[in-house]
């Protein structure tokens, strides 16, 4: 995919230019003429490379939910299209939204579609975002497809929060766990191993084994450090291949505690976000090409591939989900049942709705069970080391008592 800059006249005799992403040249004419604009010039635009630094200048979910019901009301109230980008444009406090907001109104004033001008900015918009505008567009609906949008995309940043802080508590208390245990083996037993050599009597067995224990932690610190950082870089490149993505996707799924959250979030994206693309007009194909690209989950993802081509050979929906075996017999079943009343779309959101707050309720046993067993997990680590660090003292009390 290319961006190519173009000029061409109207049935009026009006010159227009533009600009467009196609995979070729051909493609930027054929699209032309259907919009009734003869071609006079097409060239590839040399792209220019930008620096994108992550958090700085970038659109946030709530900006964009609050630009796509803004502009959902505007369409609605009747207001044209190159006005509502202006208004919504000239009140953006984000002045790189701003500025993308601009080039889409200047696009669409040169007889762009507004989809073909979205589509110009995928690290903001989305092919989701740009398909369901798209089709839109097309179907003239555009102010319910930008309100179905701005539902889905705060439905989907709700969702995202709760898997975020499922697995951000436990991960935030095991730092903290390794923090306080590499503090004790660096800086409190060492301490203590001096004022024991004091006492010049022989070790208990457990004091023992955990000051030989904090000797390696001091000699092999570096060493340790750098392990642990070798590990998170070779975890970070494992994922990045084919093969690790698979493995890691598999080992969420199984996972006893973690998977079954995993898979019904993992079902509740998939049926919300299809389930607005079919209601909004987009094809069932496209819009299983786009729910796969939008996985998160590369196990999900080869199961969404497998029925959409089940799908081309003729076959219905609900059949070839059945048997990838990812998704629960239930959501298959009622899936099927959509199929068969033609209210596909109605019953993925009713099976969505349903999954978002099993979610929910997963999310809040697995704190509270994650909870009490993280504390007794520290307790116990933090424990073992303190009594094996007091035992000494409470043999040398042992002793002097018996001495009287």
């Amino acid at each position: 995919m290319a961006t190519y800059v173009w000029e061409g006249r109207t049935a009026t005799g009006e010159i227009r230019k533009g600009e467009m992403d196609a995979s070729s040249d051909q493609e930027v004419m054929n699209r032309l003429r259907a919009q009734q604009i003869v071609p006079n010039k097409v060239k590839r635009k040399l792209s220019n490379i930008e620096i994108s630094i992550p958090g700085m200048g970038g659109v946030s979910l709530k900006e964009l939910v609050v630009f796509t019901r803004q502009f959902s009301t505007m369409i609605d109230a009747g207001l044209p299209l190159v006005q509502c980008l202006d208004l919504l444009g000239s009140q953006e406090p984000n002045k790189s939204f701003q500025k993308i907001i601009f080039d889409i109104k200047n696009n669409v004033e040169t007889g762009a579609t507004f989809a073909d001008s979205l589509r110009k900015h995928p690290n903001v918009f989305d092919s989701l975002y740009v398909n369901l505008v798209a089709a839109g567009e097309v179907g003239g609906v555009l102010d319910t497809v930008m309100n179905r949008l701005a539902i889905y995309i705060e439905k989907n940043v709700k969702l995202r929060r709760k898997i975020k802080s499922a697995f951000t508590y436990p991960l935030g208390i095991s730092v903290v766990a390794t923090g306080v245990v590499l503090l004790m083996m660096v800086v409190v037993i060492p301490t203590f191993e001096e004022m024991f050599a004091d006492f010049g009597a022989e070790l208990p067995g457990p004091t023992q084994f955990v000051i030989n224990i904090s000797h390696f932690f001091v000699d092999y610190f570096l060493h340790i450090i750098g392990s642990i950082v070798g590990l998170i870089l070779g975890f970070t490149f494992f994922k990045k291949t084919e093969f690790g993505q698979k493995t890691i996707d598999t080992v969420l799924l199984k996972a006893p505690i973690f998977g079954p959250l995993v898979r019904k979030a993992a079902v509740a994206k998939f049926t919300r976000t299809l389930g607005t693309m079919i209601s909004s007009g987009v094809p069932i194909l496209d819009g299983l090409d786009i729910v796969a690209k939008a996985a998160g989950n590369k196990i999900v993802e080869n199961a969404i591939y497998y029925t959409r081509d089940r799908i081309t050979e003729g076959k219905n929906m609900a059949e070839p989900l059945m048997e990838t075996r990812v998704f629960p017999p239930m959501v298959v079943q009622m899936i099927g049942v959509g199929e068969a009343t033609g209210a596909l779309d109605t019953m993925l959101n009713k099976i969505a709705d349903f999954y978002e707050e099993e979610v929910d309720v997963a999310v809040d046993a697995l704190t509270s069970l994650l909870e009490p067993m993280m504390m007794v997990v520290i307790g116990g680590i933090v424990g073992g080391l303190l009594i094996a660090m007091y035992l000494p003292i409470f043999n040398i009390a042992g002793t002097v008592t018996n001495a009287k």
